[in-house]
């Protein structure tokens, strides 16, 4: 089944639906998920958004504040274009009627999280933030907008210019081949690459290997972020619990109830999340202390309610938490207007990399992401017009049988043991080498695959992305901790691990796609 349209859109968390609203009022849109739209990151974010709303504060100091959580990997013009138009914008939308939780007297009800300098962070429905922005954009989409829901787009189409012009999907229908004048990827992060995660069991970076796969530039694969407080309950992590509990007084404490962060709650995610590991690998369970917070259920409605539905009594004032994977900072490398290195392929969201979270994003800047440059993509996007007319599909080698994968479970499994919070060399580099060579990974046949083993394969790309960027990357900076360099090192600062076109190279810049292959090697 063939669909034309004027824009695709691959997801539909808050960057996809802020691109499709925009859009909507001037082109046709097709926005392909690979669930539903309640399952997205963005519609499970407890936490709120980043921006600068009062005189008292300041983008200098939101910008300062982003840049130290993220050791300085950063593109520095395109943070300041998320922190300075994301405040412009946030403003814009408050205006407009975006719903936010206030105080008695009108004004917004700010809240502090890890990291800020200020309280600057907006709620909606204490802990449902994600929730009502998602259903804020859903009701202003217009007629224009097509949501196609339980469709996984499992190959990228370019034409023998090179550019990209759709997607191939399946579904519960069957496969589908959309083609269309611009195509949108965002699909979200790979949390679910790993057996403790915040995030949903799809969230497992599908975007990120569609790209690859069609050529694009791929960067910082190896910086995932991992949340100190996942819930923790019969062995396993049962949904996050937002820093805003900490936000709002919740302290991080032992079985004794004694303080573990010594006042230091509000610390980088890299510091807690570190924090609390190596508590737990010695045995010691973590909690979470909220008998400080009056009206917790009402502050936190889903945090109770996830709290009661797996039978931890808050009236004890104790919620067990572990930490788990929760963000990648990595991606498809994209500009601050999500043009990729494929012409007419964009990339938005926590499936692009626009150098703006750096090694370790803070606390509540995603949302902004997705607001601010899904917006400032479909402006452009608008600019540039429909005016493709190469839609003669080019030929690929994609002829290689599927390799043997590890299962889903077992590829969480090592994923977890190699790619966590604390990183042995030895263990990158065996994990490594029982994957399949990410040469064989890109060239692999996938018209005759079912729907779950693309997505296990896909996994696998995204895997070997990580686990070669990681082994690469020979020091400690931002989320994760290298045994055998437990620090930074000034070699690496200011360098970009980039894969493309199946082969790898450390470079000076994010952007530098024309750069001479100087250092550049085949992944075997």
């Amino acid at each position: 089944m063939d669909v034309k349209t004027d824009v695709l859109i691959i997801g539909s968390g808050i960057a996809a639906l802020q691109a499709a609203r925009i859009l909507g009022t001037h082109f046709h849109v097709q926005i392909v998920t690979k669930t539903s739209v309640k399952t997205s990151s963005s519609y499970r974010a407890q936490g709120g958004i980043a921006a600068v709303t009062t005189a008292t504060d300041h983008t200098t100091f939101h910008i300062a504040d982003t840049l130290r959580a993220g050791e300085y990997h950063h593109v520095q013009k395109n943070v300041n274009t998320l922190i300075e138009d994301g405040a412009e914008l946030i403003t814009s939308l408050l205006k407009e009627g975006l719903p936010i939780d206030r105080q008695a007297n009108g004004e917004p009800l700010l809240g502090l999280e890890g990291a800020h300098s200020h309280h600057r962070i907006l709620h909606a429905g204490g802990d449902q933030t994600g929730k009502h922005f998602i259903h804020y954009l859903l009701n202003q989409l217009p007629s224009t907008v097509t949501l196609n829901e339980n469709e996984l787009a499992y190959e990228l189409l370019l034409n023998r210019q090179g550019e990209c012009i759709g997607a191939l999907t399946i579904g519960d229908t069957g496969t589908k081949c959309y083609l269309a004048h611009h195509i949108i990827l965002a699909s979200g992060g790979a949390g679910a690459l790993y057996s403790c995660t915040s995030n949903f069991s799809t969230n497992t970076g599908d975007g990120i290997a569609l790209a690859y796969r069609a050529g694009a530039a791929i960067s910082d694969m190896e910086f995932m972020q991992f949340h100190p407080s996942l819930l923790w309950c019969d062995g396993e992590a049962k949904g996050l619990v937002s820093e805003a509990v900490r936000g709002a007084g919740g302290i991080f404490v032992d079985a004794q109830r004694q303080p573990i962060m010594k006042g230091q709650d509000l610390a980088p995610r890299h510091i807690t999340a570190h924090t609390l590991f190596i508590r737990r690998l010695a045995g010691q369970e973590t909690f979470l202390d909220i008998s400080m917070i009056e009206q917790f259920t009402e502050k936190f409605p889903t945090i109770a309610q996830l709290c009661m539905d797996n039978g931890i009594a808050l009236q004890d004032g104790l919620i067990p938490i572990t930490p788990g994977s929760h963000f990648l900072m990595g991606g498809v490398i994209a500009d601050d207007t999500g043009k990729t290195s494929i012409p007419f392929l964009y990339a938005i969201g926590e499936t692009a990399c626009t150098g703006v979270h750096g090694a370790n994003r803070l606390a509540s800047n995603s949302l902004l992401e997705g607001l601010t440059f899904g917006y400032k993509m479909a402006q452009t996007i608008i600019d540039i017009g429909c005016h493709q007319q190469q839609f003669e599909i080019q030929s690929t080698d994609f002829s290689q049988p599927l390799p043997a994968l590890f299962t889903k479970k077992e590829l969480q499994q090592n994923m977890t043991q190699a790619l966590g919070i604390v990183r042995n060399p030895l263990d990158i580099h065996y994990f490594a080498q029982q994957l399949p060579p990410l040469q064989e990974l890109l060239h692999v046949d996938t018209t005759q695959l079912h729907r779950q083993q693309i997505e296990l394969y896909m996994m696998h790309i995204v895997a070997a992305l990580m686990a070669h960027a990681a082994m690469t990357r020979t020091e400690t900076r931002g989320a994760h901790i290298r045994t055998d360099c437990p620090y930074m090192d000034t070699q690496w600062a200011n360098r970009w691990i980039i894969f493309s076109q199946g082969q790898m190279e450390v470079r000076n810049s994010l952007y530098e796609y024309h750069q001479t292959r100087g250092n550049a090697q085949t992944i075997f």
